[in-house]
């Protein structure tokens, strides 16, 4: 028998980027995570309430970190910027999506959509951040961004 827990997941150095203003944001999407993950394990109105409170605040943070994202990588022109882009918007329309399903009263598990966000956010920091961390590296090893970026 597993014991339970208030967290769903807990922030790693694994996943750090190493750009210290990204780390952050990716370590208050865990703990927003988290949060929604709390929201999750009781059944009554009042959680339902919590959840969708919950939820919208995941979802303004992950708009705002995914813009300031999608800032840095237009300023050091990255390559795959489009295709970076399209990923954070079909998981913004997919959280979307799902959250109007709730509201709309479709069959929905909460705690299904949380275990989704943890699983999509951490394995986009993994693969496709990590991927712009390395290129911003590498700028910095040729000596192309200058003193802009402190990574």
């Amino acid at each position: 028998m597993t014991e339970e827990t208030d967290v769903l997941v807990e922030w790693d150095d694994k996943y750090s980027v190493g750009i210290a203003l990204i780390d952050d944001q990716h370590k208050e999407l865990v703990r927003l995570t988290n949060e929604l993950y709390l929201g999750c394990r009781a059944g009554d109105d009042e959680s339902k309430d919590f959840f969708l409170k919950a939820v919208r605040s995941v979802l303004d943070y992950t708009k705002f970190h995914f813009s300031a994202e999608e800032k840095l990588m237009g300023t050091i022109k990255y390559p795959k910027y489009a295709e970076h882009k399209k990923e954070h918007e079909d998981f913004v329309r997919e959280m979307v999506n799902d959250v109007k399903s709730f509201q709309d009263g479709k069959k929905f598990v909460p705690n299904n959509f949380v275990r989704y966000l943890k699983d999509w956010v951490l394995s986009h920091i993994a693969i496709s951040d990590i991927l712009y961390a390395r290129y911003i590296y590498d700028l910095k090893k040729q000596g192309k961004l200058g003193g802009v970026f402190k990574a």
